[in-house]
């Protein structure tokens, strides 16, 4: 039986709002630095990428999210407590003031869609399906085209996807190592390339539900 494990697009014209952003207060951020949370500020990510996570009450990290390149992130656009946005990378973000805010319905419409996709992803199973659908969407978010294949151009840990997952460090490990095996992806300098061409990546379960 095969699965499509390809998200629906949820890109958007972030060059209509280049010139904007560029009217905007902007900070920088390094990374692993947490973005600080104020109540009635949306940031827009100018580059870089980002997580926002919660976590449980014995201190389990739970992630809800990555945002990169036109993204809005900030407490007003989450009920979630505790609420951090870490950085990935180092980030620039504009400030979007609130009488801004019905500018960016493209940018927020993102937001919610990116959330419902991966909490999709987040209840597949096998855990194999999971994480593979996990990495196709994170090619086609912060993915580019090399040689070898489809480069997620993110340095994620693997504590970091098992995060997401909800699952184990050693799960992920096992599973990634399974994948090398197989010849579909393929570790180059702490990132990850799917090696599989791009028809097939969208397509591509029936191995790993078997």
């Amino acid at each position: 039986m095969i699965y499509s494990t390809s998200p629906p697009s949820n890109s958007f014209d972030v060059s209509n709002t280049s010139a904007f952003s560029r009217q905007l207060p902007q900070q920088i951020f390094t990374r692993r630095q947490i973005i600080p949370l104020q109540k009635d500020v949306i940031w827009r990510i100018e580059h870089g990428a980002v997580r926002t996570l919660t976590w449980s009450e014995n201190g389990t990290f739970i992630t809800l999210g990555y945002w990169g390149l036109g993204d809005l992130i900030g407490y007003p656009l989450s009920k979630v407590k505790p609420y951090q946005i870490e950085c990935l990378t180092g980030v620039e973000l504009s400030i979007v003031p609130t009488h801004l805010w019905h500018q960016d319905i493209s940018a927020l419409l993102s937001h919610i869609q990116q959330a419902e996709e991966l909490l999709s992803i987040m209840h597949r199973k096998p855990i194999s399906l999971r994480l593979w659908q996990f990495l196709v969407w994170l090619s086609e978010k912060f993915g580019r085209d090399v040689e070898k294949g489809k480069l997620i151009d993110l340095n994620v840990t693997h504590q970091d996807i098992a995060e997401v997952l909800n699952t184990t460090r050693v799960t992920v490990t096992r599973l990634l190592q399974k994948l090398e095996q197989e010849g579909t992806v393929l570790r180059h300098k702490r990132r990850i390339i799917l090696r599989l061409p791009n028809k097939l990546i969208k397509n591509y379960s029936s191995a790993l539900i078997n």
